[in-house]
């Protein structure tokens, strides 16, 4: 039976498909599966970049101190969207700061996905810059974790998506 078709005469299978939508679709789904794990990515990078610098090099510690400062709030406000979604409440704030300040500008999708282009770039910049392995074995299982739950999230929802259209 496809998710798509609605073969069944008591339409249960459409009724599922809504369900499943629904539940991808969730604050609470989308913050756990991508919000969270951003955070980790950026509170790494931020991390990373307070060790990396030194006296003569005061600048990599401020940077790092200000993503360190920008992925707590960004966890705080996914933590929060969780929260209000498991309450059946509508969050009045965003699922980050960028995003927020695209309240401003009355587009909060375009300003979020501006985040996920950076966090994108952090995420590369971890990798080629060398700097995730300087990464503590414990910080390794939080990026793994984070990892996992961004992409196998990822590919559930394309899965998804593609039964429907069957």
């Amino acid at each position: 039976m496809s998710l798509g078709s609605g073969s069944n005469t008591n339409g249960t299978s459409k009724k599922e498909a809504v369900v499943i939508q629904r539940f991808f679709s969730r604050p609470f789904f989308l913050s756990f599966t991508i919000g969270i794990p951003f955070c980790i990515f950026k509170l790494l990078f931020g991390l990373t970049a307070m060790r990396r610098g030194d006296p003569d090099n005061l600048f990599l510690w401020f940077f790092g101190g200000a993503i360190i400062i920008w992925a707590t709030t960004d966890l705080l406000m996914n933590a929060g969207r969780s929260a209000f979604d498991l309450l059946h409440r509508i969050a009045p704030f965003e699922y980050c700061t960028i995003a927020e300040v695209g309240r401003i500008f009355h587009k909060p999708m375009v300003f979020l996905a501006i985040d996920t282009f950076l966090t994108f770039g952090i995420i590369c910049a971890m990798l080629w810059s060398g700097w995730i392995t300087t990464l503590t074995v414990f910080e390794s299982y939080l990026w793994y974790a984070a990892t996992t739950l961004n992409l196998i999230s990822l590919s559930l929802v394309t899965i998804y998506n593609e039964m429907k259209t069957v």
